[in-house]
């Protein structure tokens, strides 16, 4: 398996294409090299990235599991590792697996909606992610992985992304409505919406309890059953 560099993160990629796809190889490549944001922005040139690109994500032609989140935030934006930072920890607990499980390109895909950090809005938040991810890679991203069997989607962007008329049009009622959407899965794909992993929605926790109680458990059986059985030592 060939690796490509993604930001200081590593994508793995093979030498064939990817049925119905792009190679993994060169879609990494491009995908690093991206600068539409910058020096070609939707909506001109007020709408440039302030900032140098970074592009963080992982593809893999192995992993079952794709996460899919919003967009690189700014300890991610140094680092270049996807959910390094306190709500990546948060995720894996939520997922029930380790540091290192989350980052073995074989059991984990990473793919934000936003590959780059969006930069910061006047109250300090971060801004959306740039719409010119979504429209330039991410059908490319998805028809390139076919052996996807489970898309985790956090937050509102990429809920609407990948759940399209299952949305619900808020991400508390997409979120509540988890075990309709599993049931609604057609194909070879399972989709489960979370919210995001932040410390700022500790609120949202506590007024739904259910999602510890209920989702999660799913959650991490789901995970556990697409991860490739790790060989015992003899």
């Amino acid at each position: 398996m060939a690796l490509l560099p993604t930001g200081d993160g590593l994508a793995p990629g093979n030498d064939r294409r990817a049925a119905c796809g792009e190679d993994l190889d060169d879609l990494a490549a491009r995908m690093s090299a991206c600068r539409i944001c910058r020096d070609n922005p939707l909506g001109g040139e007020a709408r440039r990235l302030p900032h140098e690109p970074r592009p963080v994500f992982v593809l893999s032609d192995k992993a079952l599991i794709l996460i899919c989140g919003q967009a690189p935030g700014t300890r991610v934006h140094a680092s270049g590792r996807p959910f390094s930072d306190p709500s990546g920890e948060r995720l894996r607990s939520w997922l029930g697996v380790t540091g290192r499980e989350f980052y073995d390109p074989e059991r984990f895909a990473i793919v934000p909606m936003g590959l780059c950090f969006p930069g910061l809005d006047s109250k300090g938040g971060d801004l959306p992610p740039r719409r010119e991810c979504v429209s330039t890679w991410h059908e490319r991203v998805m028809a390139a992985m076919p052996q996807l069997r489970l898309v985790v989607s956090i937050g509102q962007y990429a809920q609407r992304f990948h759940l399209q008329r299952r949305w619900r049009g808020t991400l508390t009622a997409t979120v509540s409505a988890w075990q309709d959407i599993v049931a609604e899965n057609s194909g070879r794909i399972m989709h489960v919406p979370l919210p995001h992993p932040s410390w700022r929605n500790n609120g949202w926790l506590k007024k739904n309890p259910w999602f510890e109680a209920e989702l999660l458990p799913f959650l991490q059986k789901t995970v556990k059953d697409c991860l490739p059985e790790v060989p015992r030592p003899s």
